[in-house]
C-alpha cells in the first residue's frame, strides 16, 4: 500500500515518503502548511489513491472530542420517557455514533480526516490521545468497548493556528507542506488546466511569485488562489501580453482572485503612486 501522486494531485516526494510512513509506522499523520496548500485535499487523494473509502471530522471552535467518539442523547430519551416510548428502555438508541466510531467500526479500512483540528479548544487534541494511540474507546452507557476492526489511515490537518501538545505531537509522523517552488507548480497548473500556452504561464506566474515576495503583504495568496485567478485568465481569454502592468498600476489583472483584503489592494495602489511619481 503505496501513496504517490494521482491524476488530480501532485505529491512531491518529500509528502509521498510522508504519507507512506504514516502508513508503515501506523500513526496519524499531522500535516501543517500555509492554507490553500492541499492538507485537505492529500487526504482525499490518499483516499483515491489507495482506493480506501473516506470519512471527514471537520473541527470549529465548538467541536469537542466526544463528539467524534458518540454522544448520548439524554434530552431524547427524557421526552421519549414522558411519551411512554417502548424504545426509550434501551439506551442505544440514544447513541449517535461519531466520526471515529464509524472509522473504527467499518468494514474495511479507511482514511479518517480530522481537519484543522488547531481550530479547537487546546484540550481537545489531549482528548483524543487514547483513542488514537489504542484505538478503542469505552461507552460509559452502554458498557461497550468499541475496537477498531481495521485501524484507519488517519491525516490530522493543521492551519498552525495554535501550538499543539507535545504528548499528541510524539503519537503523530510530522510533515510541513512547503510552498511549491515554480517548477512544482507549473506541474500543478497542468493537472488543473492542461493545455494552458506556455507564455501565458509564464507570464502569470512570475506576476504571481512576485506578489507573493512583495515585502509587507498581509497575506500572500495561495496555490488554490493562484489556480482560480488562472481559470479566470484562460475565462477571459487574456495573453501573455495582457499581463503586463503600465505604471498606472501595479496590480494584476483580475487581482480579487489574489489579495483578499484592502491592506494588500492599498499597498500596491501606493507602490504604482510611488513609482510614477519616481518617474
Amino acid at each position: 500500500m503505496k501513496f504517490s501522486s494521482t491524476d488530480a494531485y501532485v505529491a512531491t516526494d518529500d509528502l509521498a515518503i510522508a504519507v507512506n510512513a504514516a502508513i508503515t509506522l501506523e500513526r496519524p499523520l499531522l500535516v501543517k502548511g500555509e492554507p490553500g496548500t492541499g492538507k485537505t485535499e492529500l487526504a482525499r487523494q490518499v483516499s483515491l489513491g489507495l482506493g480506501l473509502p473516506m470519512i471527514e471530522w471537520h473541527v470549529k471552535s465548538t467541536t469537542r472530542a466526544q463528539q467524534g467518539l458518540y454522544e448520548y442523547d439524554a434530552v431524547s430519551r427524557l421526552r421519549d420517557s414522558q411519551l411512554g416510548e417502548e424504545r426509550v428502555h434501551d439506551v442505544s438508541n440514544y447513541i449517535r455514533r461519531g466520526k471515529l466510531w464509524e472509522a473504527f467500526d467499518a468494514p474495511e479500512r479507511s482514511v479518517l480526516l480530522i481537519d484543522e483540528i488547531d481550530k479547537a479548544d487546546i484540550e481537545f487534541p489531549n482528548d483524543l490521545l487514547q483513542e488514537l494511540d489504542r484505538m478503542e474507546f469505552h461507552v460509559y452507557e452502554t458498557g461497550e468497548t468499541v475496537r477498531a476492526r481495521h485501524r484507519p489511515v488517519v491525516i490530522i490537518t493543521s492551519n498552525n493556528e495554535k501550538e499543539l501538545p507535545d504528548a499528541f505531537l510524539r503519537r503523530c509522523f510530522f510533515h510541513y507542506i512547503r510552498f511549491p517552488d515554480i517548477d512544482t507548480m507549473r506541474r500543478i497548473v497542468e493537472v488543473h488546466h492542461p493545455g494552458i500556452k506556455d507564455r501565458l504561464l509564464t507570464a502569470a506566474l512570475t506576476q504571481f511569485y512576485e506578489l507573493r515576495e512583495q515585502p509587507g503583504l498581509k497575506k500572500r495568496p495561495s496555490t488554490s488562489e493562484v489556480l482560480d485567478w488562472l481559470k479566470l485568465l484562460l475565462a477571459e481569454d487574456l495573453t501573455a501580453e495582457d499581463l503586463r502592468r503600465d505604471g498606472a498600476s501595479a496590480l494584476p489583472k483580475l487581482h480579487g482572485a489574489l489579495l483578499k483584503n484592502e491592506q494588500d489592494v492599498q499597498l500596491f495602489e501606493r507602490l504604482a503612486f510611488m513609482a510614477r511619481r519616481g518617474g
